[in-house]
């Protein structure tokens, strides 16, 4: 379960860099077509694989890490036209909307997901998925843009790979959002990334479980998102980025010490609002503070710090898991050879 989530954000933190370059020196438009024909490629293979019987764990894996691929040079080009879209001043709402839409249809879709298997099969699911990408297909066709200057020179991709990292290696203030957004990735992907497990093992629950879990941090997007503008009329932008640290800390806690569903709804929700704070700030601080020029390089730099973070802690967090348990550890009761488990495990963790 971890590894399908590696398998999809992995790609984004390995492609990133040619990604953001690409973003910059080619037509952001015909860029998002690209990408989103490749990736309606893979899942109409995907989906002739499964109606074949062919479709394995490994092919899954694999056919998943090329959809994030194609996500991995689809998201610098769509996060830098955004300003494109709305201009500056309504920059940081449309960040911050764009992730709420994200994250409430990241909720909503395993449910319709989970609703055509138990009623159709899973080819039937990977069809329907396949054919969804039309619609954002026609949307970019549709999308004119704004007028690219002809008399612009376009750089070879390797000096715009370099150029770029020459730009973020020079500014201190993008390198602490990058690390920042590593450590955000890295460990609030957890509950993301084991929330099928949380739902059986620790709440002895089935799809419905799970389902209500995805909802909650959905609705957790939502308010957060709604709430962000209030918010932000108190606090500035770095007490809003430390709160939602904060918040996705204590709602972790909640998390792995809960056994009633209520609770962990909160939780999640919880959890949910403080992920699209940080998320679209840092989105935010990125755009806001990159030229024009060079920001879909800038984009790829923080999306590859905080996918790659995603990646890891998916990793990671199901190895821990996998090791032990997901319930909470009695450490009265911890057998002497699993605290040696434990210590072996932090060590390969620091190394």
């Amino acid at each position: 379960m971890a590894l399908v989530q590696a398998s999809t954000t992995l790609p984004i933190m390995v492609f990133s860099l040619i990604a953001g370059a690409v973003a910059d020196s080619f037509d952001r438009r015909r860029v998002m077509l690209l990408s989103q024909l490749f990736m309606l490629v893979v899942a109409a293979v995907l989906t002739a694989f499964a109606l074949l019987n062919w479709l394995n764990a490994w092919l899954l894996l694999s056919f998943t890490f090329l959809i994030g691929c194609g996500m991995a040079f689809n998201n610098p080009a769509w996060q830098a036209s955004v300003r494109d879209f709305v201009g500056k001043d309504l920059l940081p709402g449309a960040v911050l909307l764009n992730g709420v839409g994200f994250n409430v249809t990241r909720s909503v879709a395993p449910a319709i997901g989970g609703t055509i298997v138990a009623a159709a099969g899973a080819s039937v699911a990977f069809l329907v998925n396949a054919v969804s990408y039309l619609g954002l297909i026609f949307a970019v066709w549709s999308w004119e843009g704004p007028p690219r200057r002809e008399e612009k020179r376009r750089e070879a991709l390797g000096p715009a790979v370099l150029s770029g990292f020459r730009y973020i290696s020079l500014s201190p203030n993008l390198k602490r959002i990058f690390f920042r957004g590593f450590a955000f990735g890295l460990t609030g992907i957890v509950v993301l990334a084991l929330l099928p497990l949380i739902a059986r093992d620790m709440l002895a629950g089935d799809s419905l479980t799970f389902g209500l879990l995805l909802g909650a941090f959905g609705f957790g997007a939502v308010l957060g998102g709604l709430s962000s503008a209030r918010i932000s009329q108190t606090l500035s932008s770095e007490s809003m980025v430390r709160l939602s640290f904060v918040v996705m800390a204590l709602a972790t806690a909640i998390i792995s010490q809960s056994s009633w569903l209520a609770l962990t709804m909160l939780a999640v929700a919880l959890a949910g609002a403080a992920w699209v704070q940080a998320l679209a700030l840092f989105n935010t601080s990125v755009q806001l503070s990159t030229p024009r020029w060079v920001v879909g390089r800038a984009l790829s730099f923080y999306q590859m710090f905080t996918f790659g973070g995603m990646a890891l802690g998916s990793w990671l967090w199901g190895i821990l898991v996998e090791a032990h348990s997901i319930q909470p550890v009695s450490y009265t009761h911890l057998r002497a050879h699993e605290t040696n488990d434990l210590i072996s495990f932090a060590v390969f963790c620091l190394k």
